[in-house]
C-alpha cells in the first residue's frame, strides 16, 4: 500500500512539474514579448532590440528574485517590507506593459493581461510553501516494573540456656526479631534465560539446577537467581 502511494505521488509530481515548465514558457515568453513591445514603442528612434528585452528580463525576474526573498527572511524573522515593495512595483509594471499593448476595451485588456498574471500566480504556486500534516503524538509506553518478591531468609534460633541446679531458674534469653527481609527486584528479560538455562541443565545432567548454578550462568546474584526459580515454576521440570 505504501509503496503504491509513493509511486502516485511521483507521478502526479511529475506531471505538475511538466505542467508548469509548459505554462511557464508560454506565459514568460508572451509577457516578455509584450514588455519589450511596449519598451521599444515608447523608447527613441534607432533603440536597438536588446534594451526592450532588457526592460523584460528586469520586469518578469524582479519578481522571482522578491518572492524567494521573502520566504528566506520569513524563515530567519527578519522584515519583509523592501522585498514586498519591489514585488508590487515589478509586478505594477508589467501589468502595465500588457494594459498598453493591448486593444481599447474590456477584453483587450483581460486577454493582454492573461500572461502577466498566469506567470505571477505560476510562480507563487512554485515558491509558496506547502503545508505540512502535524503528526499525531503517541504517548510513550510506560516503562515495566519489574516484580518484587519477598526473599524468605531461615532464621536460626540460640537454644534455649541450659537449667542450673541452683534453685532459682534464669529466664531464656528473648532473641531479637529477625529483620524484615529486602525486596528483590526480578529483572523480567531475564525470564526466558532463566527459563531455557534450567530447562537445558535437566536434560543435561537430569538434575533441576540450582540458585548457584544459575547465578553463575545469568550472572547475577544467588538471591536473584532463587527467585528467577520460583517464578519460573521451582526450575526446570
Amino acid at each position: 500500500m505504501t509503496t503504491t502511494t509513493n509511486q502516485g505521488g511521483r507521478i502526479e509530481g511529475l506531471v505538475l512539474v511538466l505542467i508548469l515548465i509548459a505554462v511557464a514558457g508560454f506565459a514568460g515568453a508572451a509577457s516578455f514579448t509584450h514588455v519589450k513591445d511596449w519598451t521599444l514603442a515608447n523608447s527613441p528612434a534607432g533603440t536597438g532590440a536588446w534594451f526592450g528585452w532588457a526592460n523584460a528580463v528586469i520586469s518578469e525576474l524582479v519578481p522571482i528574485a522578491c518572492l524567494l526573498t521573502i520566504r528566506r527572511r520569513r524563515r530567519s524573522g527578519a522584515p519583509i517590507g523592501y522585498p514586498l515593495f519591489l514585488l508590487i512595483a515589478a509586478a505594477s509594471l508589467s501589468l502595465a506593459a500588457q494594459l498598453a499593448v493591448a486593444k481599447p476595451g474590456i477584453s483587450g485588456w483581460l486577454l493582454s493581461a492573461v500572461p502577466a498574471l498566469a506567470f505571477m500566480a505560476l510562480v507563487k504556486l512554485v515558491l509558496a510553501p506547502a503545508p505540512t500534516p502535524e503528526q499525531p503524538t503517541t504517548p510513550a509506553g510506560a516503562p515495566a516494573e519489574p516484580i518484587r518478591v519477598q526473599v524468605a531468609e531461615q532464621v536460626t534460633t540460640e537454644p534455649p540456656a541450659a537449667i542450673t541446679p541452683t534453685p532459682t531458674v534464669e529466664p531464656e534469653p528473648v532473641t531479637a526479631p529477625a529483620p524484615a527481609p529486602e525486596p528483590v527486584d526480578i529483572p523480567t528479560h531475564l525470564l526466558p534465560m532463566a527459563r531455557f538455562a534450567a530447562v537445558q541443565h535437566e536434560q543435561a545432567t537430569g538434575q533441576p539446577i540450582t540458585p548457584a548454578e544459575l547465578a553463575d550462568r545469568l550472572d547475577v546474584t544467588p538471591p536473584v537467581a532463587g527467585q528467577l526459580l520460583t517464578t519460573i515454576g521451582g526450575g526446570a521440570r
